[in-house]
């Protein structure tokens, strides 16, 4: 028996534009330059954030941890220790964050080269004709008459596009 789909908003949004992917891209050539396009955007987006961050925060090094003071030196202002602490768990966390989309960076580049391999496939226009007729079939038009009525036999909400 298979698994329901989860009806959360999440994934609701995610099916809808999973099945609006499909309909308005329903080519191999189109999906290839989809996929190249957001891949490359991703990358953009991620590289550019990373520099900025790195401008920012880069050279900053993290506040020495309050322990790390000498054994005994009295703290001059216990307020201001524990803005250090939190100053340094920041300090922290972005460096972290930095780390995270270096390693995102890494990782995108190497779906690139991937991408590259399957971006040079072509294929004859009887091939691209079977991916529309699938596309169709798998997500097919939800405003489409029988689909709006089956949803409505069925008592579920229509898969209408985000208006807002």
């Amino acid at each position: 028996m298979p698994e329901e789909p989860c009806q959360c908003p999440d994934c609701q949004r995610f099916y809808r534009e999973h099945d609006r992917l499909i309909r308005e891209n329903s080519s191999l050539r189109q999906q290839q330059e989809l996929n190249w396009a957001s891949l490359q955007s991703f990358r953009t987006l991620a590289g550019r954030v990373l520099e900025e961050l790195q401008k920012q925060y880069g050279d900053a090094e993290p506040p020495a941890p309050e322990g790390a003071r000498a054994a005994g030196s009295p703290s001059p202002d216990s307020g201001r220790g524990v803005a250090a602490s939190a100053a340094g768990a920041e300090a922290d966390a972005m460096q972290q964050a930095m780390a995270d989309l270096e390693n995102i960076n890494a990782h995108l580049f190497s779906i690139e080269v991937l991408m590259e391999r399957i971006f040079d496939v072509r294929v004859p226009e009887e091939v691209e004709q079977k991916f529309r007729e699938v596309a169709g079939e798998l997500a097919p038009d939800p405003l489409n008459a029988d689909r709006l009525r089956l949803n409505r036999l069925l008592h579920q909400t229509p898969d209408l596009p985000d208006r807002g």
